[in-house]
């Protein structure tokens, strides 16, 4: 019911004044059964934009962050994220993956909407880095096709450290589902779960127009971090 409430009343009404989404392909998105929407991560407002100009409802996988906050504020924020039709999940540890998969797999069991970002986690420079396998091994777990999608613009919208998103069009392109059927009674192949995840990315790269990087986009931001803290260090050593 909140669900409802959030996409016509509350939330998509302003989400579709803020960004004017010009939307393409949207006749590739099944209209019933089970199917995954692969795509690009640019921004926190991906979460919302997707949902707001689909016909059906779809259930994001989402980091346990958002649900696991302190005192009140962390209680409304886990409650609404709950309610926009988000499921926690815990990127930590070596049960993480698999945690998705099953709970990605019961989504699709229930012959819902999937989405998910292969990248498993936002672009921290606009970039399309290598998606993670959990994408392949659900859709040939469950037998489904997945959708790619590509968000354009909401980078510039709302780049990372910036709280509000700023008023600008964005453009929301599908591309036609593809199909891994082939690949049947395969998913425990990491050859093939790592050749369907790099067709997922490159239709997903199609759509966005995106620079690509092959590698994972976690690793690249750590290293950066990283390199930024030493940096400071030498600073301050030479200030010395």
């Amino acid at each position: 019911m909140f669900y409802q409430l959030l996409k016509y009343v509350l939330l998509g009404p302003l989400l579709r004044l803020m960004f004017r989404p010009r939307v393409e392909g949207l006749e590739h998105v099944p209209e019933e059964g089970a199917a995954i929407v692969a795509g690009n991560h640019l921004s926190f407002c991906d979460h919302f934009l997707m949902p707001a100009i689909l016909r059906r409802r779809i259930t994001f996988l989402a980091k346990a962050e958002y649900f696991t906050g302190p005192g009140l504020r962390g209680r409304l924020t886990a409650a609404f994220f709950r309610s926009a039709g988000q499921i926690p999940v815990d990127r930590s540890g070596r049960e993480a993956g698999q945690a998705a998969i099953r709970e990605g797999l019961g989504v699709l069991g229930r012959g819902e909407l999937l989405g998910i970002y292969p990248e498993g986690t936002r672009s921290h420079d606009g970039r399309l880095y290598k998606g993670k396998v959990g994408v392949a091994a659900m859709a040939l777990r469950a037998g489904v096709p997945v959708i790619p999608c590509a968000m354009i613009g909401t980078f510039e919208a709302q780049p990372p450290g910036q709280k509000f998103p700023s008023p600008r069009r964005i453009r929301i392109r599908f591309g036609e589902p593809l199909d891994f059927s082939r690949h049947g009674g395969l998913a425990d192949e990491k050859a093939v779960l790592r050749a369907v995840t790099d067709e997922i990315m490159t239709a997903v790269l199609a759509l966005s127009g995106q620079e690509y990087v092959d590698r994972y986009a976690a690793e690249v931001k750590a290293e950066e971090d990283k390199r930024r803290k030493e940096s400071r260090r030498a600073g301050v050593r030479r200030g010395n």
